[in-house]
C-alpha cells in the first residue's frame, strides 16, 4: 500500500465508516462530497448506492423511491432542501430536528456556510424515543390513576380516612372534612387522630355518653383488630354510622356516614306503622302490643281495665256535613281523650270512630267508672269546627282484669260486649262486662249470620193479614209480613231480626225479596184485592228501589194500583228531599203510599201537607185504649176527619174487640185491621178466605172464625 493520497482516502473512509451516526458533506454545487454507510442506511439504502459527486436530485431520487418522504416529488423535495440551506445560512432555523425516515426515528443535524455547502448528521434515537415514550406513558397513567383515584375518594357519599399505625392521617376526603367541620390544617397528612378528636369534641360534636365512653369504645375496635360498625349519637342531635376496617401494617380505614336522616325517616315510619294518620293516637297494632306488654303487669297482681267505645250520631256528621267535619271531629276527640287521660295511659284509635283506652293500674273499679264519666262529659261537650256548632257523644263497654280476663284478646272481646250492652240501654253510658253478655253477643252472631244465609236456605216466608174494608165488608188489602224460620234458632220474631238486619245492611237484599215474593203472590188474587209492604227508611236509601218496584211488578204482572207501599216517619226523617223525589216517582208510576203508625211520632202532620199520602194508618196504641181512655178517642175521631178533609183513606190498626170496631166505625174509619177479624194466614188460607167472604157479609164475632 502506497503512502500516498490514496492512503489519506483510506483512512478517512474508516474513520467515518466507524461513526455512530450518519454523515454527508454536500458541496456548494449541490453534489455529495464525502459520506459513510450508516448516512445512505438511515434512508434504507443499500451500501453503493450513493457515491461522491452524486447531485442531491439524483440523490433525492434514490431517497424517495426507497420509501421516505412520502408525497413529496423529485421538484418538491428538491426546492426544500435548497429553502433550508438558504434559511440556514441566515440562522431563521434551529441546526437540530427530528424526522422520521422509514420506521426509524432520527435526530438531523444540519450545519449550512454561505459559499461552502451543509453538513448534515443523521442519529438513529428510535430505542431512546421508545424508552422515553413508555416512561412518559407510565408516568401518565400513574397520574391518571392517582387522579381517578382522588376525584373517587372526594366523590364518595361517605366520609374516609385512613389511619396510620401511629395514629396520624394518611389521608381524609373532603366528605370526612366536612362532616365534622375540619380545618385545612388538620386535613393535612400526619396529623394526630387525637388532634382531629379534641377539635370534634370542642366544636359541638361531643358523644351522648360522653367524651371517655366513646373514645374507650373507639379504642377497643382498634385493639381488637377486626372489622366492625359503630353508631355514634352525638349531643347536637346528629348520629353517624363509623365502619372501621382494619389494615395489614396496624393502621385502619374508616368510613363515616351520617345517618340522621335516615334515622328520623326510619322513626317517622315506625311511628306511622303503630299510630293512627289521622289522629296521632296508637293504632289497633301498637295496642295490641301494649296489651301484650299489661297482660305480665296483670300476672304480678295490678288490676288493669279496657275501655272499648265509638261515637253516637257520627254517621249523621259525616252523611249530613261531610268527612272533612267528621275527620276534625275524630281529631277533637282524639284531643279531648289525650287529656282526660292519664299519661301513662294507653288510648288508641282502632278505626273508623271506635276508640279504646287501656287503663291501670287501678285501686279498683270506681276508678274505671270515674274514668267513664270524664270521657263522656269530655266527648260531649259541644264543638265549634269550621262554623259548625256538631254534638257528639259516646258508649263506653269496661272489662276490667284479671277478673273479666287476663289476655288482651278476652279482655278486648268482654269490652265490646259491654260496649252493645251500653248502646242497647240508652247511649251516653258506660257499662261493665257480665258474663251474660257473651251469651247475647252469641245469640246476636247467629243472627247476623243466620240472616245472610237465610234466603239461600229458603228459610224465610210471608204470612198475609187481611185489611176489612168497613162499607163494602169485604178484603181489600193484605198487609204482607214477614216469617223466619231458622234451623238452629227456631221461629225468630220479626221484632227481633228485623233491627239487626237494618243495622248490618241485610235489609235492602230481604226487602227485595219480600217485594218481589209479595207481588207474586198477589198476582194470583182475583179481583182488586191490593197487596201491602212495609218500607224499611234503610230501602229508600238505596238507588235501586224504583227499579226493584217497577221489576217486581213487571215479573209479576201486577197492576202498580194494586201495591200499597208503607211508611213510617222515621223514613221521611232521614233525607226529606230525596225521600219526597222517591216518592213522587213511585206514586207516578201508579203504587199507593200509606203512613203507617200515624200519630206516634212529632211531625206526622207537616208530612201530611209535605205528600199526599193515600191512606192513614191509625197506630194501634191509639185502638187498644178505646173505650177506657177519652182521650185516644178523640186522637181517633181528629185522624179520621183529617184523612177525610184530605182525600186521604184511614185504616185502624189492632181492632181486636167488638167495641173498638163499633168506634172507629161509628167516626167514618175506611178500613180495619185486628185480630177481631183475622189472624196472618198463609198463602193458601188467604186465597181461601178472598173467595169465602162475600161484599155482604156482616164482621162479626163469628167471621173470627176465619183466622
Amino acid at each position: 500500500m502506497r503512502r500516498d493520497g490514496t492512503d489519506n482516502a483510506l483512512a478517512v473512509e474508516t474513520v467515518l465508516d466507524s461513526m455512530p451516526y450518519g454523515m454527508c458533506l454536500w458541496g456548494k454545487d449541490h453534489t455529495i462530497l464525502l459520506f459513510n454507510h450508516a448516512y445512505a442506511a438511515a434512508f434504507g439504502l443499500e451500501e453503493g448506492a450513493f457515491r461522491a459527486g452524486m447531485h442531491l436530485r439524483e440523490a433525492i431520487k434514490l431517497v424517495l423511491d426507497a420509501g421516505n418522504y412520502f408525497g413529496y416529488s423529485v421538484d418538491d423535495l428538491y426546492e426544500n432542501m435548497l429553502e433550508r440551506f438558504d434559511r440556514q445560512v441566515e440562522g431563521a432555523l434551529p441546526r437540530e430536528y427530528q424526522q422520521v425516515l422509514r420506521d426509524r426515528n432520527i435526530r438531523t443535524t444540519y450545519s449550512a456556510r454561505a459559499g461552502l455547502g451543509w453538513l448534515v448528521t443523521h442519529e438513529d434515537i428510535t430505542d431512546a424515543n421508545d424508552h422515553i415514550t413508555a416512561l412518559s406513558r407510565r408516568e401518565a397513567e400513574l397520574a391518571k390513576q392517582a387522579m381517578r383515584f382522588e376525584t373517587a375518594v372526594d366523590n364518595m357519599a361517605h366520609g374516609l380516612c385512613m389511619i396510620d399505625p401511629d395514629h396520624r392521617l394518611v389521608i381524609c376526603n373532603s366528605n370526612y372534612a366536612s362532616l365534622y367541620e375540619l380545618p385545612e390544617d388538620l386535613q393535612c397528612p400526619g396529623t394526630l387522630l387525637t388532634d382531629i378528636m379534641d377539635y370534634r369534641f370542642d366544636n359541638g360534636m361531643r358523644p351522648k355518653d360522653g367524651p371517655i365512653a366513646f373514645l374507650q369504645r373507639r379504642v377497643q375496635t382498634i385493639t381488637e383488630g377486626k372489622r366492625a360498625i359503630d353508631i355514634c349519637e352525638f349531643e347536637n342531635g346528629q348520629i353517624i354510622s363509623v365502619v372501621h376496617q382494619p389494615m395489614a401494617d396496624g393502621g385502619w380505614v374508616e368510613t363515616h356516614q351520617d345517618i340522621t336522616e335516615q334515622r328520623r325517616s326510619e322513626a317517622r315510619i315506625h311511628h306511622l306503622a303503630r299510630h293512627d294518620a289521622l289522629t296521632d293516637l296508637p293504632n289497633r297494632t301498637l295496642f295490641a302490643e301494649e296489651m301484650v306488654m299489661a297482660e305480665s303487669r296483670v300476672r304480678r297482681g295490678e288490676m288493669m281495665a279496657v275501655l272499648c267505645f265509638d261515637l253516637d250520631h257520627f254517621k249523621i256528621i259525616n252523611d249530613t256535613l261531610g268527612h272533612a267535619i267528621g275527620d276534625a271531629v275524630l281529631k277533637e276527640v282524639a284531643a279531648r281523650i289525650n287529656h282526660t287521660k292519664r299519661e301513662h295511659e294507653t288510648a288508641a284509635r282502632l278505626g273508623g270512630d271506635e276508640f279504646a283506652l287501656l287503663a291501670g293500674p287501678l285501686k279498683g273499679p270506681k276508678d274505671v267508672a270515674a274514668l267513664s264519666e270524664r270521657l263522656i262529659a269530655a266527648i260531649s261537650e259541644p264543638m265549634d269546627i269550621e262554623g259548625h256548632r256538631v254534638m257528639v257523644g259516646t258508649s263506653i263497654g269496661i272489662a276490667i282484669a284479671p277478673t273479666d280476663g287476663e289476655i288482651g284478646e278476652t279482655l278486648m272481646k268482654n269490652a265490646d260486649l259491654a260496649l252493645y250492652r251500653a248502646k242497647g240501654d240508652g247511649r251516653g253510658n258506660y257499662r261493665f262486662f257480665e258474663k251474660g253478655m257473651d251469651a247475647t253477643m252469641q245469640h246476636r252472631r247467629l243472627l247476623e249470620s243466620g240472616l245472610k244465609l237465610g234466603i239461600i236456605r229458603d228459610e224465610f216466608s210471608l204470612v198475609f193479614q187481611p185489611l176489612m174494608e168497613l162499607e163494602s165488608n169485604r178484603v181489600s188489602c193484605f198487609e204482607a209480613l214477614l216469617r223466619w224460620d231458622n234451623a238452629e234458632l227456631g221461629v225468630v220474631s220479626p221484632v227481633e231480626f228485623i233491627p239487626v238486619a237494618e243495622e248490618i245492611g241485610f235489609i235492602v237484599p230481604l226487602g227485595e225479596w219480600v217485594l218481589r215474593e209479595a207481588c207474586r203472590v198477589a198476582a194470583t188474587w182475583p179481583g182488586e184485592t191490593r197487596i201491602a209492604i212495609n218500607l224499611s227508611p234503610i230501602q229508600f236509601k238505596s238507588r235501586r228501589l224504583l227499579d226493584v218496584v217497577r221489576d217486581a211488578l213487571d215479573e209479576a204482572g201486577l197492576s202498580p194500583n194494586r201495591l200499597e207501599l208503607e211508611i213510617t216517619e222515621s223514613v221521611m226523617l232521614a233525607d226529606s228531599e230525596q225521600t219526597l223525589e222517591t216518592l213522587h216517582d213511585l206514586r207516578a208510576m201508579g203504587v199507593r203510599i200509606s203512613m203507617d203508625d200515624f200519630g206516634t211520632g212529632y211531625s206526622s202532620l207537616s208530612y201530611l201537607r209535605a205528600f199526599p199520602f193515600d191512606k192513614i194508618k191509625i197506630d194501634r196504641s191509639f185502638i187498644e185504649d178505646v173505650g177506657s181512655t177519652d182521650a185516644n178517642f178523640e186522637i181517633i175521631k181528629a185522624v179520621i176527619a183529617l184523612g177525610r178533609s184530605l182525600g186521604m183513606s184511614t185504616t185502624a190498626e189492632g181492632v181486636e174487640t167488638e167495641a173498638q170496631l163499633d168506634a172507629v166505625r161509628a167516626h167514618g174509619c175506611d178500613e180495619i185491621q185486628g185480630f177481631l177479624f183475622s189472624r196472618p194466614l198463609s198463602e193458601r188460607d188467604a186465597a181461601e178466605l178472598i173467595h169465602r167472604l162475600s161484599p155482604g157479609a156482616a164482621v162479626t164475632g163469628e167471621k173470627r172464625e176465619a183466622g
